[in-house]
């Protein structure tokens, strides 16, 4: 703990930007101390379970008339809206309902465990390295929350995984990212371009019915949040290019292709671990988009599920003030992918219906 001291009980840097958030739990303290009156998750919140649901689905600035991109109230709206939205739910106190056998077999064998905790692992050790870097209060509490919820999220994970005796791949160790506006990128895209297909893969697996109800309610909060996450990545990147100069935009829109072209290679490939028994565990990049199959048991329809994905990804945002800007890389893409199957899938039935041989070919 050579890099920090204390106040009063509160973390402080010693020298700026060199905190360490590799140790998760002094990681989590200094988090808490970035955020401004930061609300500690308790049971005895004085709002009850649906009035902070409800809250944290719908949110509105009490400033009237355009909100302009990259002004002050655009930032207030942001730091506003993510601090205002806060679910203050303890993991701990979640009961995991009990699984029958069938059930419980289909829920162990998803592969999506071990990169769902990792994942979320590594974007609070991202997202708080950034926030350090942050002189803004507004911008560094809202970026610094989100670290938390992402700690959170890996927590309640942990646990459901632990009380379902799910073995995971050995957890790799976290370091300090050498580049942090690099990596809350590759994050924040990553968290856009997954939850907008979570939200499908979610909503099918509930109404698939392989899965029991008491367990998909458990992860909804989880699901909002990731919301509320990527609503936050769209307005801080709109804020973030607005206050750059022209070199610095030029290269700042250099490094995000480069995120893009790495999170396109990142999804193409699969990274395999070993857990403490030394089986193997491979951790799929793109399963938001290729889980289907495996929450449901019914036929795979490419369109139906890209329609429900958008669907969903509307609902979702639909409570949040109409002014702050949603992601449109997913949708544009999804809606572009139903253009070319729909297409695809026309001038296949055109040439069967000219040449009826080719269909049985």
């Amino acid at each position: 703990m050579s890099d920090l001291k204390m106040e009063k009980g509160i973390f402080s840097k010693e020298e700026y930007g060199t905190f360490n958030h590799s140790n998760e739990e002094i990681s989590r303290k200094r988090l808490e101390a970035l955020c401004k009156n930061y609300p500690p998750p308790s049971t005895n919140s004085k709002l009850s379970v649906e009035e902070a649901d409800y809250r944290a689905r719908h949110w509105q600035s009490p400033k009237t008339g355009k909100i302009e991109i990259g002004s002050d109230t655009h930032k207030k709206a942001i730091a506003d809206m993510f601090r205002e939205t806060f679910n203050p739910y303890k993991p701990s106190i979640i009961a995991w309902p009990e699984l029958d056998a069938e059930s419980l077999a289909k829920v162990t064998s998803l592969p999506i465990w071990d990169i769902a905790v990792h994942t979320e692992g590594r974007a609070r050790l991202r997202m708080a390295a950034y926030a350090e870097l942050l002189e803004d209060p507004d911008l560094q509490d809202a970026i610094a929350r989100n670290a938390w919820e992402e700690d959170r999220h890996k927590t309640v994970l942990a646990d459901m995984v632990t009380y379902y005796g799910i073995k995971l791949g050995i957890e790799p160790p976290y370091e300090m990212p050498k580049d942090a506006e690099w990596t809350y990128l590759v994050t924040g895209f990553s968290e856009c371009w997954d939850s907008f297909f979570a939200f499908g893969l979610f909503e099918t697996a509930k109404d698939s019915g392989l899965f029991p109800f008491a367990l998909t309610e458990v992860f909804e909060p989880v699901m909002q949040e990731e919301t509320r996450h990527i609503l936050l990545f769209a307005n801080w990147i709109a804020y973030h290019r607005k206050h750059l100069s022209l070199s610095a935009r030029l290269k700042f829109e250099i490094k995000v292709l480069g995120v893009l072209f790495y999170l396109f290679y990142e999804r193409l490939s699969l990274v395999r671990t070993l857990d403490e028994d030394g089986e193997e565990h491979t951790e799929d990049f793109n399963f938001t988009v290729r889980g289907a199959e495996s929450v449901t048991d019914k036929k795979f329809d490419f369109i139906k599920f890209m329609r429900l994905c958008l669907s969903e990804n509307e609902r979702r945002f639909a409570g949040y003030d109409k002014r702050l800007l949603r992601p449109k890389l997913a949708p544009w893409a999804a809606k572009r992918a139903i253009e070319a199957v729909s297409t695809w899938k026309q001038l296949k039935w055109e040439v069967t219906s000219l040449f009826p041989k080719a269909k049985n070919a």
